[in-house]
């Protein structure tokens, strides 16, 4: 039947197709409204980094200013700003790096060895997520403090061998996507438990392991307390604890304030940048279960 032996559902599609073109119009208008909302404070952010102080106080500033040059050469000569990122560094990867050997090795153990309390040891470990991470750091602070890892990165990097998280999410890949065949047959072989894990379980969680491995780096470049209270000497401070006593350093320079927390977040814009699409993935791994 051709298109023009009826003239009525012409119409009707016409109408619809200016329905779903009306929808569209209104959908991308609330998503470029909500981009532009998310965006904005980061632009005004990289803008003010670029002005000098009496400005920024004395106005409202959209467009860039010839003040970056200045404010860069006056934090590198007052803060260490690439210690700072090399503390960072040393903090976020041996974090990550110890969050998904540890979270992996949890995770098997829960998902494919069946032992006494098994299930109520895994509820009685998702459980301590809902205690705050301010609060385990009383506990953290004794401990560290009586086998004098006080002050020294260990004691920030450490505690990440023991993410709930981690395991939780890996154990929730592991029971949905490697069959208990697979470790049996290994056995068999004479294959350890050791080089089970390390040579088969490890190469088939890569996906879990990258989507956490992304969340955790972020999470430990981001944090804020714990090197605060758990570290004492100012050259051993992360990024984010640098740029916050700027603030002491220098009481109303708001233009090195800016640009010190522009370039602490440039990392982890580089990182979601390069990983957006592992990041997005990643939200249902661990609701897919087989």
């Amino acid at each position: 039947m051709s298109k023009g032996a009826l003239p009525v559902n012409d119409g009707k599609l016409s109408m619809e197709g200016r329905r779903k073109k009306r929808a569209h119009l209104s959908l991308y208008t609330g998503l470029i409204g909500l981009a532009i909302l998310c965006l904005f404070p980061f632009y005004l952010m990289i803008m003010y980094s670029t002005h000098a102080n009496a400005d920024i106080a004395s106005t409202f500033l959209f467009f860039p200013g010839g003040e970056l040059v200045n404010n860069f050469t006056r934090m590198v000569e007052n803060v260490d700003i690439f210690r700072g990122f090399m503390n960072s560094f040393i903090i976020a990867g041996g974090s990550t790096l110890l969050t998904l050997y540890f979270g992996g090795m949890t995770a098997y153990g829960f998902s494919k060895f069946k032992f006494r309390f098994n299930t109520i040891l895994f509820l009685l470990m998702l459980a301590t997520m809902m205690i705050p991470a301010q609060l385990a750091l009383i506990g953290s602070y004794r401990w560290l403090g009586m086998i004098g890892l006080l002050d020294s990165h260990a004691a920030i990097i450490l505690p990440a061998a023991a993410n709930t998280f981690a395991v939780f999410f890996i154990k929730q890949f592991l029971d949905g996507s490697i069959p208990d065949d697979v470790l049996e047959s290994a056995r068999i072989d004479g294959a350890g438990e050791l080089k089970i894990f390390h040579r088969i379980i490890l190469p088939m969680i890569v996906p879990a392991l990258a989507a956490i491995g992304i969340f955790t780096f972020i999470g430990a470049w981001n944090n804020f307390i714990g090197p605060l209270v758990l570290l004492f000497s100012e050259e051993k401070y992360p990024l984010p604890v640098m740029v916050a006593l700027i603030q002491g350093y220098y009481n109303t320079d708001y233009g090195l304030m800016y640009l010190g927390v522009a370039m602490s977040v440039l990392p982890i814009i580089i990182v979601f940048s390069l990983f957006s699409k592992r990041i997005m993935g990643s939200v249902a791994i661990g609701a897919v279960k087989g």
